[in-house]
């Protein structure tokens, strides 16, 4: 029973950002559960080396060359589906900048992608769940940012926050139709989207995360995949409007 409550076979899920980082490792091990897994990312090349990873380990994986802030995009995508069970909302971007040097093109840019992405994903979702009558599951990726304010993270921070609120608000409104939704708020995790720094920056950066943590290290893409594997299968069945947060420890919140 422990083991099974894990098990995604026959259930479809639908992965955004799934060419890189976190999106890639969480669709690689919905796959590997059971899953069919729908790839979704702007980067054509890097949804093809996801998808290759899941076939070449047994796994069935399609493709979605899109952009998530383009709602019509997610919409047609995620109609392909025709069933769906899973959706991991977790295309994301980021951006530094000190608040009195943020132009209104940087927070459109990372609230059109951090946010509204994240909305389209789990509007479409939500309304094909309905339609089929399915008690799916909605994963959306929040950020450890929520939890304490950083300099030059205002933009990535206030996106991050409103996925939060959409979150909770969401899970409020589909919850009597058994559709759970649920968001992983991760801390340091080394991806291609944290590896923007020279190497020596990079180091500094990572030591430092290190040290804050109790647990002693950063965190790898796999550790939160396996959230996201979590809140994705009925091991998770009592659990809604939540906040999952994979970071070492270095945030402890009520």
């Amino acid at each position: 029973m422990a083991v099974s409550v894990y098990d995604l076979t026959g259930r479809t899920a639908f992965v955004t950002g799934a060419a890189s980082g976190i999106g890639r490792a969480s669709a690689v091990l919905l796959a590997e559960a059971g899953a069919t897994v729908h790839c979704a990312d702007r980067d054509p090349q890097g949804l093809h080396e996801t998808a290759t990873l899941i076939k070449d380990r047994g796994g069935t994986a399609h493709t979605h060359p899109l952009d998530v802030t383009d709602g019509a995009q997610v919409k047609h995508a995620v109609e392909s589906c025709e069933r769906l069970d899973v959706m991991a909302a977790i295309a994301g971007i980021m951006h530094s900048s000190p608040v009195l040097e943020t132009t209104d093109e940087d927070l459109d840019r990372v609230l059109n992608v951090n946010f509204k992405g994240v909305l389209h994903a789990c509007q479409e979702a939500a309304r094909l769940m309905l339609a089929g009558h399915v008690r799916g599951s909605i994963v959306t990726m929040a950020s450890g940012a929520v939890d304490t304010g950083g300099p030059g993270l205002l933009c990535y921070g206030a996106a991050k926050a409103a996925v939060v609120q959409l979150t909770k608000t969401l899970a409020t409104e589909v919850g009597r139709h058994g559709i759970r939704v649920n968001a992983v708020a991760p801390g340091w995790i080394r991806t291609p989207m944290t590896d923007r720094h020279d190497d020596e920056a990079q180091a500094h950066t990572e030591a430092l995360m290190t040290r804050m943590a109790p647990l002693g290290r950063v965190g790898a893409p796999e550790d939160v995949a396996h959230a996201v594997l979590y809140l994705a299968s009925d091991a998770s069945a009592f659990t809604t409007g939540q906040i999952l947060r994979p970071n070492g420890g270095v945030a402890m919140p009520w």
